[in-house]
């Protein structure tokens, strides 16, 4: 009745040796490093029979009153200036010392050899089939348990479906963060600013001009009170140019330079943002953002040299970014056209507003001392470029 059982445990004892030998092969083919001094010391005084020349090397350090540390860097070095089949045989008495009692050794050989098939000769049946012929029953070769410990080895590697499903939603959470840091400069400017924070400097409280007030701020400015807005014009920009009328609109509103001042006759034309991106620079993003808001009949005003001009709103329209028909005269004697891009935060059209001079009587205007330029441009000036399309134009280059 025990005998099946007894079968089975050698099967198993048999299959452990069979893989600790094959591993110990693998192990006899690098010598790089020595057995410990202190397993190698005990094996040499506990041994009582003939002792081989590594052991009484050992023998005689153990026994010359070196400390451990010293025996050590002595074994070291002994160890290190022998050839590789010596090496092997240290490595032997090693595993002689340390094999359980009853226990065959295997032969350890290089390795190289040790999967290299013997040569077949005509006649002559595989030797890996013949072997496995004569195995006893419920044995398993050293091939085979090396293809078990390996498959189980490679099935650790493969990743669960859960696992597969948390690193895909992981990649996709990466990739979505990252490309809304990119986007989120065209969002901004688009959608969110114009309408949640239109301007820093628009403010709640309604804007009153007293015209009898004869005080007047010396800082030139353009002053609309029904969307709010006070800010600095900027009349020392003399060049028409689109990168220079950008740098101007970083401090506020630009007059155009090859138009009339305020108190001249003719149009003057001011140009402001709707908004931009906050990588953008300049407290003057939002300026004309609400301007759209302006009807026929609303009045607003410019200040400069200390004078204050009224202009009430007759002509509201969009127009492509080439009309540059708006830059110029207009049938009345003086007027002011407030331009900016339109939908807000993109350089698609250009929303035009058109007031005219009410007060001072414009009869009393001078004429033009508008700056000639020999630069013809081509476009209407517009906002800045957006994140998006910077991102095109780093592209295209």
């Amino acid at each position: 009745m025990n005998q099946p059982t007894n079968s089975h445990h050698r099967s198993e004892r048999d299959e452990a040796n069979l893989a600790a030998n094959m591993i110990r092969q693998k192990i006899s083919s690098l010598y790089e490093n020595e057995p410990g001094a202190k397993a190698e010391a005990l094996d040499a005084i506990e041994s009582s029979g003939h002792r081989s020349k590594h052991q009484e090397f050992m023998h005689q350090l153990t026994t010359s009153g070196k400390s451990l540390a010293g025996i050590q860097t002595a074994w070291h070095a002994y160890y290190s200036d022998l050839p590789d089949n010596q090496k092997h045989e240290v490595w032997q008495e090693f595993y002689s010392a340390h094999q359980p009692a009853g226990q065959p050794i295997a032969e350890p050989k290089p390795a190289h050899h040790i999967n290299a098939p013997r040569p077949i000769t005509p006649g002559q049946d595989h030797p890996i089939k013949h072997t496995r012929h004569h195995r006893a029953p419920g044995q398993r070769s050293v091939d085979d348990i090396k293809h078990q410990i390996l498959s189980k080895v490679r099935g650790h590697k493969k990743l669960k479906a859960r696992e597969h499903f948390q690193s895909l939603i992981f990649g996709f959470g990466l990739g979505s963060f990252v490309l809304l840091i990119m986007l989120f400069g065209f969002f901004n400017e688009r959608f969110v600013a114009p309408f949640i924070t239109p301007s820093r400097h628009v403010t709640s409280t309604p804007i009153i001009i007293d015209p009898n007030n004869s005080a007047v701020d010396p800082q030139p400015k353009i002053i609309i009170p029904k969307i709010n807005v006070e800010i600095p014009v900027v009349y020392d920009e003399p060049s028409i140019e689109e990168n220079a009328v950008q740098r101007a609109l970083e401090r506020g509103v630009v007059h155009y330079a090859t138009t009339p001042n305020p108190g001249e006759q003719g149009n003057t034309v001011i140009f402001g943002h709707s908004s931009n991106n906050i990588f953008n620079k300049g407290r003057y993003k939002f300026a004309f953002v609400l301007l759209s808001r302006l009807e026929a009949g609303d009045v607003f005003y410019l200040t400069k040299d200390g004078k204050r001009y009224a202009f009430r709103v007759y002509k509201k329209e969009v127009v492509k970014p080439d009309a540059l028909g708006v830059l110029g005269n207009t049938d009345k004697l003086a007027t002011v056209t407030l331009i900016t891009c339109d939908p807000p935060g993109t350089s698609l059209n250009r929303l035009v507003v058109i007031g005219e001079q009410i007060s001072p009587n414009p009869s009393a205007n001078i004429a033009s001392t508008a700056l000639k330029s020999s630069l013809q441009p081509k476009l209407i000036p517009s906002n800045a470029p957006s994140l998006l399309q910077r991102f095109t134009d780093w592209l295209s280059r």
